[in-house]
């Protein structure tokens, strides 16, 4: 396995197409249908990387992302935004409240892979230049 990745998204269908894509590319999924849900298996399972619907029932992605940052043992965890939303402003709020990226729905699968790998990427970067 290259790693484990947390979703968190509500919609079955997204969650079937990620989940699909990510463990044909060799990760681990969990998968969670809410924020509340997402934050404590964050804690417990402390991933590689999350990626964070936006429009999640009860508490949204930003929300959820802002708890995210708030423990420390998930400072370095790649957390990206998949969303729908895509007006102009919503890449940078995401960024505000705590994602690395943003990766737009409809999810591409042609690119999806190569989008994720990239925040590893960063990721490594980051520890390199600490």
């Amino acid at each position: 396995m290259k790693g484990k990745i947390l979703v968190i998204e509500d919609n079955e269908q997204n969650l079937y197409l990620v989940r699909f894509i990510l463990e044909k590319n060799d990760y681990e999924v969990f998968a969670v249908m809410d924020g509340e849900s997402g934050i404590e298996m964050a804690a417990s399972l402390r991933p590689d990387m999350i990626l964070l619907d936006i429009q999640l029932p009860l508490m949204d992605g930003y929300t959820v992302a802002r708890n995210l940052r708030r423990n420390p043992d998930l400072a370095d965890t790649p957390i990206v935004a998949v969303t729908s939303y895509a007006m102009t402003g919503d890449r940078e709020k995401t960024i505000e409240a705590g994602c690395n990226g943003y990766i737009e729905k409809p999810i591409n699968p042609d690119i999806f892979m190569a989008q994720v790998e990239q925040h590893f990427t960063m990721r490594d970067q980051r520890r390199k230049g600490q």
